[in-house]
């Protein structure tokens, strides 16, 4: 498969970096700043863009066959606008180049599954400043709902560092949702199952163990 990553210098994204290519995959990643991006591999393109500069995106969107956008940034109590204007920009990109599947990683807590964290994730919430980024995960996830392109929303519990297992819940029944956590490694392991075979299409899975 033919696969671009938004946002592939560190976390999830660079898991799926890693994972996809030595799969076998082609990947194409489309990075700010190619030199923050020290993985390389013979399956592994880098092309320079930003989400908020709409010019640069094309580039890495044509021919491919699923569109993977990971972008994070820090907390922050400022206005946050790179998820939802990045995911509007690249829409237009998708539909100026015919893509039709995108799989986006927003987070437990956004969208319908917002009251469901637990006493921890409230705390992370409202002290540790992720309120704002959230508020835009929700008007991202909903550009992506009202478009006509195919889609899954990844919703990760609280993120680690640990290994792959390949053993973890994908909860969509909100009434079930517990606080929990996932390797960032499994998120991307996830991902590249939905790749290869999408079953969550047009759903907003949960991870968790």
């Amino acid at each position: 498969m033919k696969i671009t990553v938004i946002g592939s210098t560190r976390g999830i994204g660079l898991k799926v970096v890693e994972q996809a290519v030595e799969k076998g995959h082609s990947v194409t990643a489309l990075v700010r700043n190619p030199a923050s991006l020290f993985f390389r591999h013979k399956n592994l393109h880098i092309i320079q863009g930003d989400v908020l500069a709409p010019h640069t995106i094309s580039g890495a969107l044509g021919g491919q066959d699923v569109i993977v956008f990971t972008v994070g940034i820090m907390p922050t109590r400022a206005p946050v606008k790179v998820f939802s204007e990045g995911t509007k920009n690249v829409l237009d990109a998708m539909q100026e180049t015919g893509a039709k599947f995108l799989i986006a990683v927003t987070g437990m807590g956004a969208g319908d599954s917002k009251g469901h964290w637990g006493f921890a994730y409230r705390f992370i919430y409202t002290l540790v400043s992720i309120k704002t980024i959230y508020e835009d995960k929700d008007r991202q996830e909903q550009l992506i709902k009202e478009s006509d392109i195919e889609w899954i929303i990844v919703r990760p519990a609280f993120l680690t560092e640990g290994p792959i297992t390949g053993r973890y819940r994908i909860l969509t029944d909100m009434k079930t949702i517990r606080p929990g956590s996932i390797s960032r490694a499994d998120v991307a392991h996830f991902i590249l199952n939905q790749v290869s075979d999408p079953s969550f299409l047009r759903q907003a899975p949960i991870l968790m163990y």
